[in-house]
């Protein structure tokens, strides 16, 4: 990301500004507004060089950047949802599905998606489809959040996956 400009290096005439408190103070001159901020001790933060006209603020310029390179973190954090796998096997029992369900549950309601992998071993990667498919729906009975096929039961080289997240 590049540093916004500040004070004598941004080059428009006139900007819309925005106070040390977060007023706005009007469309003002570049020289009118860089007086303000030298009254107030402050830097003059071009925030939106694209905008007619561009939109600059009244801060402190250190703490203005360590404000938007939290507000970063926070995005990545927040927007970011890991994929989380289960994996369930043929045989695997009631007990165990209802199990891998509720984990599956508890990624689901925090925001995260999950895929479903079903294993196969051997000769049983060539069963037929819609019995696997039968297998895997088995397990997403017993998934206590509402959810949506993100994408659908495909063969995978293990066997099949599928991808649910939260409705």
């Amino acid at each position: 990301m590049q540093a916004p400009r500040t004070n004598k290096r941004i080059t428009a005439s006139k900007l819309r500004v925005i106070g040390p408190e977060g007023e706005n103070l009007g469309v003002l001159t570049l020289s009118e507004a860089l007086e303000i901020a030298e009254r107030h001790a402050l830097d003059l933060i071009e925030i939106s060089p694209n905008a007619i006209p561009p939109v600059a603020k009244i801060a402190n310029f250190g703490k203005y950047l360590y404000e938007e390179n939290k507000k970063g973190k926070l995005s990545k954090k927040v927007g970011g949802s890991e994929l989380k796998t289960v994996q369930v096997k043929l045989a695997t029992g009631d007990h165990d599905l209802a199990l891998k369900a509720k984990s599956a549950s508890k990624w689901l309601s925090e925001g995260n998606r999950v895929r479903v992998d079903l294993f196969l071993p051997g000769r049983a990667k060539y069963l037929e489809e819609n019995f696997l498919k039968g297998r895997i729906e088995r397990m997403l009975k017993l998934i206590s959040v509402n959810y949506k096929v993100a994408d659908e039961a495909k063969r995978s080289p293990k066997g099949m996956s599928l991808i649910i997240e939260r409705a």
